[in-house]
């Protein structure tokens, strides 16, 4: 009976010793498993540092050699870069192969006689701005081009005018606004017609409702001349548009500042 009793007592002693061991163990394996974490913690915030720092340094070395965002002409850059990726994705999937298969079937005669028929049409709104600008030499030189390739180059597609020593001047009315002294503002990419400036984008609506074509009748007429100008003049650019892809490291940065180099020199030429 005493060592049945013993026994008994003993029981509970042992069970509660190993209890402890467990708790101890558990208890370990908790403090364990919390360093793990901590230093799983502390190594992927440091690679995570790592990361962002050299990210940084990226950036400000591409910024340094091609100025993006520290274009003081450009302050909406996110909007116009948004806006030149959608155009670039839209000539992509539909302009370029239509001016590529406009090239390659249409001979080249063919699109230099289209060229010239547009441009004649365009060196009526040229030689107004001519005067505008108060160059009215050059105006009446646009207005003697105008009709000397109407009566003999057949209505503009044959540019006899050049050929005999009468040169072809392009003007708008945003270089017009320019040599009145208004201020070419920032940069602006607009949806399908590309680089601008906010004084071209004021300009524009005049420079479109000044174009004689868009009063040609019937309108199917006027729709299908449109399309074939517009065409042909993205045909003209193909070849030039895969130098800009080859030569260019940012091709919105070099098309931006190509685009704004070239208005400065046509509104004020004799500061280029």
């Amino acid at each position: 009976m005493r060592l049945t009793m013993q026994h008994e007592f003993s029981l509970p002693r042992r069970q509660s010793n190993i209890m402890r061991l467990m708790s101890i163990l558990v208890l370990s394996m908790s403090l364990g498993a919390c360093t793990t974490v901590s230093s799983i913690k502390t190594g992927a915030t440091a690679t995570i540092d790592t990361i962002k720092t050299g990210t940084v340094k990226t950036l400000d070395k591409i910024s340094v050699k091609t100025g993006i965002g520290n274009n003081p002409r450009d302050p909406l850059e996110g909007f116009n870069r948004a806006m030149f990726g959608f155009n670039e994705k839209l000539d992509e999937i539909a302009l370029k192969p239509v001016a590529q298969a406009y090239q390659a079937v249409v001979p080249s005669f063919v699109q230099t006689a289209i060229g010239n028929f547009f441009g004649n049409i365009g060196d009526v709104w040229t030689a107004v701005n001519n005067l505008l600008q108060g160059k009215v030499t050059d105006g009446v030189n646009d207005f003697m081009r105008v009709a000397v390739n109407s009566t003999f180059g057949l209505g503009g597609l044959i540019d006899i005018a050049s050929a005999g020593g009468i040169p072809k001047h392009r003007e708008d009315f945003g270089q017009t606004l320019g040599v009145w002294g208004m201020r070419s503002g920032p940069y602006v990419v607009l949806p399908l017609l590309g680089a601008s400036t906010l004084r071209d984008v004021i300009a524009t609506p005049l420079d479109f409702k000044a174009d004689l074509w868009s009063y040609t009748t019937p309108v199917s007429t006027r729709n299908v001349g449109s399309v074939v100008r517009l065409v042909d003049k993205r045909a003209s650019f193909l070849d030039a548009g895969s130098l800009i892809e080859e030569a260019a490291l940012d091709k919105y940065v070099f098309i931006r500042d190509a685009y704004l180099q070239r208005r400065a020199a046509e509104v004020n030429p004799d500061e280029d």
